[in-house]
């Protein structure tokens, strides 16, 4: 029986396992956004955010802690510095995984896996549509008829000066 056993092993031994989430989290934070499978970004996730919310207090137990997950000085570093200052009032959920389609080899479900704070496309697009947000009701459509029957009016006097 496999009670509580929701753990997904990739089909690779504990140690490959573990090297292969600390690549790819070393990666993730190197280039702020990879491509992977849906199955390896999900546990990519379940990886990485716990270690960002560690890098939130800058102490020297919780860089060891990092150092010990990611064996990488130069990432730790990078994560410290910079993405812990991007993030330091978000509450969580530091990644998004957003899915791309099939490969076309194996058919296997692809994504990529990104920083939140780090895709500038979707943080313009939130401004944009709060930007655009328009109400129709009959005393805006009343309100705006007379203002266009005054704005050629004012501009037929210039066009007759100009002459």
């Amino acid at each position: 029986m496999r009670h509580n056993k929701k753990f997904n092993h990739l089909g690779r031994t504990a140690s490959h396992r573990s090297a292969m989430l600390s690549n790819m989290a070393c990666s993730l934070i190197k280039h702020k956004r990879i491509t992977t499978t849906v199955a390896k970004a999900k546990a990519l996730k379940k990886f990485v955010e716990p270690l960002i919310t560690r890098a939130k207090d800058d102490t020297t137990n919780s860089r060891r802690v990092v150092f010990s997950n990611l064996q990488d000085k130069f990432v730790v570093t990078e994560l410290f510095k910079e993405i812990s200052v991007k993030i330091a009032d978000r509450p969580g959920g530091y990644t998004r995984i957003i899915k791309t389609g099939n490969r076309l080899g194996d058919n296997a479900e692809m994504c990529f896996i990104e920083l939140v704070d780090y895709n500038e496309n979707m943080a313009k697009e939130k401004v944009a549509k709060k930007a655009t947000r328009t109400r129709r009701s009959k005393k805006s459509a009343e309100a705006a008829a007379p203002a266009a029957v005054e704005a050629p009016a004012t501009e037929e006097p210039k066009a007759e000066s100009a002459e």
